[in-house]
């Protein structure tokens, strides 16, 4: 029986991790699951962790319905390092858990080629443990810039606030197991790289 692998895919902010992800759903019928979206589900009301972020942060974070209102959660949370972990240590095991009762069913349905899980943290939430590999997205800093400048309206100050809190090139690069060039102006390139990398890796 076909082991079904699962992909880590992981970069900094503005790296074009969603348009790869895209692909390989497309391309590839992969399943895929993106952990920011898990965390989301998890802080709903009657979910995980709704009661222990309203335990930990107070009920001025919750908007008129009941459910937490995400900006005021972060803005009480990203005060400092000491909230930021409380936070972090209520959302991510959770996470985890969601995760591997995910795969878990995925592998059990056997219908995709292989899995698919995509977060900025991957490293620093120790998902090598989880993932078969864990692929890193690089992109050139000045693209980068471009990109969140056109998408988002980040200033290149705001973008290089945010990288600085994330890890380095050098620290994703040693760390993961194939690396994709996502800088270029073509989008075939950067595909082209993934189709090599799925075949070299024997993910299909």
């Amino acid at each position: 029986m076909k082991h079904i692998k699962v992909l880590g895919i992981t970069g900094g902010v503005g790296a074009g991790k969603s348009t790869i992800l895209q692909y390989l759903q497309e391309r590839y019928h992969a399943e895929v699951l993106q952990l920011d979206a898990v965390a989301h589900l998890l802080m709903e009301p009657q979910r995980e962790c709704h009661a222990q972020i309203i335990a930990a942060f107070g009920r001025d974070i919750l908007a008129q319905n009941g459910g937490i209102d995400r900006q005021k959660l972060y803005q009480k949370a990203f005060t400092n390092e000491t909230q930021v972990k409380r936070l972090n240590g209520i959302v991510h095991p959770q996470v985890k858990k969601y995760v591997k009762n995910w795969i878990m069913e995925k592998r059990m349905q056997k219908k995709a080629s292989f899995l698919v899980l995509e977060a900025a943290l991957l490293l620093e939430d120790h998902y090598e443990l989880i993932c078969d590999e864990i692929w890193y997205i690089f992109v050139r800093d000045d693209v980068r810039a471009q990109r969140l400048a056109a998408s988002r309206g980040y200033t290149a100050e705001k973008t290089a606030q945010i990288l600085k809190n994330q890890k380095s090139e050098e620290q994703f690069r040693a760390a993961c197991q194939f690396v994709v060039d996502n800088s270029g102006d073509l989008l075939e390139k950067t595909y082209e790289q993934i189709d090599k990398g799925l075949k070299e890796h024997e993910f299909v």
